[in-house]
């Protein structure tokens, strides 16, 4: 059976560590993820001041997420990095925490540095989009 998830690479593209596409099966059902945020339990954000902590938590919550809605890593068809921040340092950081937890699964991504995210303290969220197949 094919995979439901396609990612699509272009030579006439510059090589970037991510796919620049990706499609999804016709009959797969899409999961739309709210962005994963570095909270714990009792909704206090983790990792302090490290986007790489806070990356991190991040990852672990959107696996929650997906694990929850019947999907894993590996059926993300897109993501949005989003870090508050201005430094390209900082943005690099959360983005190899990311990159790292995908593996060779690169789906498509863009990586935004924004002004602020909704949690004070929050320095990095990630949405997602996935695609999986019910069993018959």
């Amino acid at each position: 059976m094919p995979r439901t998830v396609q990612l699509i690479r272009s030579s006439a593209l510059s090589r970037a560590d991510y796919a620049y596409a990706a499609t999804a099966r016709s009959d797969a059902r899409l999961i739309f993820l709210a962005g994963a945020c570095p909270l714990d339990e009792g909704g206090r954000v983790v990792g302090g001041a490290s986007y790489a902590a806070q990356a991190t938590a991040c990852v672990e919550t959107m696996t929650q997420a997906l694990d929850a809605a019947g999907a894993a890593l590996g059926d993300v068809i897109s993501t949005r990095v989003l870090v508050a921040t201005s430094s390209r340092a900082d943005l690099v950081e959360a983005w190899d925490v990311v990159r790292r937890a995908f593996g060779d699964h690169d789906a498509p991504s863009t990586l935004l540095g924004v002004t602020v995210l909704g949690y004070e303290g929050q320095l990095v969220e990630i949405e997602a989009v996935a695609a999986v197949l019910d069993a018959p």
